[in-house]
């Protein structure tokens, strides 16, 4: 088990009225982690990217807000629970405990997610011994889908639509994180990237993928392909 004192993906978000300044110092690089991730390479530069031509459906109109429990991404095998998360006394967003590296946080005083804006979702890379909830998130691909499960019993489906890895240095928060729609329903999934830097216990960068809202599935363990409802 790791020392108590390190946090593996831990984010930053400084307190404010504007969604960009809350977002400003958010940063996934772990003030006390190891290094060991799957991250991917430093740079200010798309992960993957937007391959030409690559058609992506069309918007889903924004939900009625609810609370996330559950998020699922088939191609990555990530089945995790999502619990609220808020900010620390430095002013920074709690990532999920420690002790739970599989669960997913989402900073509850945000968007919801389905709802119009961004809603944004923070998870560890990797612990001291073995991957994390997002150790494989610099492996998506636009077009691929997200599933979160809500408290009102349905379920919010995100396409990817892009992957890119911000560095410490050329970091451009509201770009990152803000929405890039207006009236859109998105989301973030936020975790370390690049390398692990010894000497300032950080990872060099973070990887960001965002998404957006294209189908509501009921609940009833329907889905797209099953007997419940789906409205695209």
């Amino acid at each position: 088990m790791p020392a108590p004192d390190r946090h593996a993906g831990t984010g930053r978000l400084l307190t404010g009225v504007a969604w960009a300044v809350l977002l400003l110092g958010l940063w996934l690089g772990g003030r006390e982690a190891t290094g060991g991730s799957s991250a991917p390479t430093t740079g200010d530069v798309a992960a993957v990217g937007r391959p030409l031509g690559a058609p992506l459906p069309p918007a889903h109109e924004p939900l009625d807000g609810a609370a996330p429990l559950r998020v699922e991404i088939p191609s990555m095998s990530v089945a995790a629970p999502v619990v609220r998360r808020g900010l620390d006394a430095e002013g920074a967003v709690e990532p999920p405990p420690f002790g739970t590296p599989n669960a997913v946080g989402w900073y509850s005083a945000g968007t919801e997610p389905g709802t119009a804006g961004a809603a944004l979702f923070v998870g560890h890379v990797d612990t001291e011994t073995e991957p994390a909830v997002f150790y494989g998130l610099s492996t998506a691909r636009p077009g691929e889908r997200i599933r979160v499960s809500r408290s009102d019993g349905t379920v919010a489906v995100f396409t990817v639509d892009d992957v890119h890895v911000h560095t410490r240095a050329r970091f451009d928060a509201e770009k990152a994180y803000g929405p890039r729609r207006g009236g859109r329903a998105e989301l973030r999934l936020i975790t370390c990237g690049g390398t692990y830097d010894r000497e300032s216990h950080a990872y060099t960068a973070n990887v960001v993928v965002s998404a957006y809202l294209t189908a509501e599935e009921g609940g009833g363990g329907g889905g797209e392909q099953g007997g419940g409802r789906s409205r695209v």
